[in-house]
């Protein structure tokens, strides 16, 4: 998984790699730039100087794939400051599902959005699953419960909350959504909860252009933490982890609920 070199054959010596990375230099003896593969400057696979080549002539292996299409250069241009405001504003946690599963393909464009998140260091050692079948879901529904209700603080924190969602949904710690998605990871620190939650919002929004609807979980992630074994209900083995229910959304609203700018320190 690394940058291998450079295409000659596209090169044009536009120098653009140069100002990118340090790996890159004009070898002024050769007339050409080349790629410094030593260890003790070790590429963190960031993937700029592949993006900034106008020629596509970094070559590299186990990357995944780039992408480039109208608007690229100028994402600006893709969508207005303000539809962007909207569409965010729109985003609401849907607690409310159709009884229908969401296609497989349809699922596979939300892992495609969270699979563009970024991550510190751009390490991408976060794992995606999900978990359909309704069975699994309502028995890892009751592991998470038990969890929570097992000490005297969990029990009048969310005792009386689920005795009342319980009257209405089957498995109430995920609304008897069809989908419940894991993001996890084996390592366990600030930085990686970061990385975990941005990946999260990006399939958040990605579900919400498709017509789904999402809301984070956060009672899974405390569950597992009272009680580790939890995690093979859901077949996650990282330390780190975070959820969030999927499928299409039985409600509509209205309007954006109120929010206060807050006061910024030092934007005068």
């Amino acid at each position: 998984m690394s940058i291998v070199g450079i295409d000659y054959n596209k090169c044009s010596n536009c120098n653009l790699c140069v100002s990118t990375c340090l790996l890159f230099r004009k070898d002024k003896d050769q007339n050409k730039i080349i790629y410094i593969d030593n260890p003790k400057y070790q590429c963190n696979l960031c993937g700029q100087c592949i993006a900034r080549c106008p020629e596509d002539a970094i070559l590299y292996e186990g990357l995944g794939e780039a992408l480039t299409y109208e608007g690229v250069k100028k994402p600006e241009t893709i969508a207005s400051y303000d539809t962007i405001f909207k569409f965010l504003a729109a985003n609401r946690s849907i607690r409310l599902y159709k009884k229908k599963n969401v296609p497989p393909d349809t699922l596979k464009k939300v892992f495609e959005a969270m699979s563009r998140a970024p991550t510190g260091d751009n390490r991408r050692i976060e794992k995606f699953s999900i978990l359909s079948d309704r069975n699994r879901i309502k028995k890892l529904n009751d592991a998470v419960l038990e969890a929570l209700l097992s000490n005297q603080e969990g029990n009048e924190r969310y005792g009386l909350l689920f005795r009342l969602i319980s009257r209405r949904f089957h498995s109430p710690v995920y609304f008897d959504a069809p989908h419940v998605i894991f993001v996890d990871s084996e390592e366990d620190s600030e930085i990686e909860a970061n990385n975990i939650g941005i990946i999260i919002t990006y399939g958040r929004l990605a579900a919400q252009a498709l017509g789904l609807g999402t809301c984070w979980n956060g009672w899974t992630q405390i569950a597992m933490r009272f009680n580790p074994q939890i995690k093979e209900l859901a077949n996650i083995k990282g330390n780190m982890m975070g959820t969030f229910i999927i499928g299409y959304p039985a409600v509509k609203f209205a309007r954006s609920p109120p929010r206060f700018l807050k006061a910024i320190d030092g934007l005068d």
